[in-house]
């Protein structure tokens, strides 16, 4: 990181051709917004009180979308330009003798690494500025790249203005930069309008920087994807896919085996820890984090979790913003929400769900249960068809259960409720009062048998059908 680097995100526009009524840099990608993607790569070259984004169109839910404490916000008002853009940042952006970093909000795919070579290059004494390039097969659409004789950047021409000669070159500028403050910040201050659209570009900088005896280099890219800007859902696409595929690729590479990575997705945010396996057509969202030794088996879903060493996730689970401890197992066909916890070495069943549920050390709840708003102590069974009735139909309530209850199958807890600790509950109960400690609860009708009973109903209705005759 330079302390010296101030970084300008342009995220002011629309993006009329997404189609949408979202702001273009609140679109995700890779499992964030655009805009946060980008000050992603940012932080690892300055600080975050030194990146500031040029915002416009809804510019409240654009400073709400950024998580990242410290980063500044410049308004610019009216859409006049990259220049312009740039120049509503001047106040919060000034480094003084230092460097300005240039960036646009929706390119999401900008490595870190690549950041810190173009500051490198532009943080010498011979030059003002630099910029990436690359090549484009077809470059339509973007400035090209012209050059002096001695290979240096001497401007960059738009391709409403290019001529037919410019237009074949296939070197493209995407719009990424380094400046040197002083030199850059009073070149744009010439910056006028002068062009078919009657913006103020910031492309017109090169050139003046030019005419004033500056020197810019540039910081080739070989591979455009990098430099991708999205405009439409398709590029929107394009770059969930690689970031995802880049993300899968990290995790392989630091010890994660991942079965079947094309048919995974995996949030950027998501830590995985090493000799973890993870099946295929598993989805990771969020600020998910996965501890060492654990398996994640095909087809779950986890959103914002907290997962142990050492756990087993069966196929099939669906969990979000929940916390399973260590050598738990979890699933298959499970789901756990709204802040469940499942503690250390919980089995948690076959269609079983916990909702903002605390599962206690050592418990198991193995098959079809409903557990919401309790808190379950450790060394409990949980049978079968057990539901806790947690709403009387305008409020809810909590049913606490103590260590070493079991609880019989087909059991139905009516909140609030507490069960004391090593208390027995008969299956097919409906507990509606406190369980005393080491009590047994038998909540049920006594069970009546009257002989003969089928019998003389069978018969019944076989000599009624006599009388009656067949139907017609």
């Amino acid at each position: 990181m330079n302390e010296n680097v101030t970084v300008v995100i342009l995220a002011a526009g629309l993006g009329t051709r997404m189609k949408s009524n979202r702001a273009k840099v609140l679109h995700e990608a890779g499992g964030d917004t655009l805009l946060n993607q980008i000050i992603r790569a940012a932080e690892h070259v300055a600080p975050h009180e030194r990146i500031v984004a040029v915002i416009g169109h809804q510019a409240d839910q654009v400073r709400q979308s950024v998580p990242f404490a410290g980063v500044q916000f410049a308004e610019q008002r009216e859409q006049k330009g990259t220049a312009h853009a740039v120049l509503c940042a001047r106040d919060t952006a000034s480094t003084g003798n230092g460097l300005v970093l240039i960036l646009n909000g929706d390119g999401p795919l900008l490595r870190h690494e690549t950041l810190s070579r173009l500051i490198a290059l532009t943080d010498s004494d011979s030059l003002a500025g630099a910029l990436l390039t690359t090549e484009l097969a077809d470059p339509a659409g973007y400035g090209r790249i012209l050059r002096d004789e001695q290979g240096l950047v001497a401007a960059i021409i738009e391709q409403r203005a290019a001529s037919p000669q410019q237009l074949a070159i296939n070197e493209v500028n995407p719009g990424v930069y380094c400046f040197r403050a002083a030199p850059f910040w009073s070149a744009l201050e010439a910056v006028q309008p002068n062009n078919p659209a009657g913006e103020y570009y910031l492309t017109d900088v090169v050139e003046i920087l030019r005419r004033k005896g500056h020197k810019i280099a540039s910081l080739p890219v070989p591979d455009a994807t990098e430099l991708l800007g999205i405009n439409t859902r398709v590029e929107l696409a394009t770059a969930d896919t690689i970031l995802r595929a880049r993300k899968a690729r990290d995790l392989m590479l630091s010890g994660i085996t991942i079965q079947n990575p094309d048919t995974v997705s995996i949030d950027v945010m998501v830590e995985v820890g090493q000799d973890s396996l993870i099946e295929a057509n598993v989805h990771l969202r969020g600020k998910t984090r996965i501890g060492a030794g654990c398996r994640i088996g095909t087809g779950s879903v986890l959103r914002d979790c907290e997962i142990a060493d050492n756990v087993t996730v069966l196929p099939y689970v669906v969990a979000e913003a929940s916390r399973i401890g260590a050598h738990a197992s979890i699933g298959p066909f499970s789901r756990l929400r709204l802040h469940a916890e499942a503690e250390e070495a919980t089995h948690i069943g076959n269609f079983v769900e916990l909702k903002k549920t605390r599962f206690g050390r050592g418990s198991k709840a193995q098959h079809l249960a409903y557990l919401g708003d309790a808190t379950i102590g450790a060394g409990v069974n949980i049978g079968a068809g057990t539901i806790t009735c947690n709403y009387d139909g305008m409020k809810k309530h909590a049913t606490c259960i103590g260590d070493g209850v079991f609880v019989g199958s087909n059991s139905t807890l009516v909140a609030p409720l507490e069960i004391a600790e090593g208390a027995y509950v008969a299956a097919g109960s409906v507990i509606t009062k406190p369980v005393p400690a080491d009590a047994l609860s038998i909540g049920r009708a006594y069970q009546v048998d009257k002989p003969g009973w089928a019998k003389r109903r069978r018969e019944s209705a076989t000599t009624a059908s006599d009388k009656t005759g067949p139907r017609p």
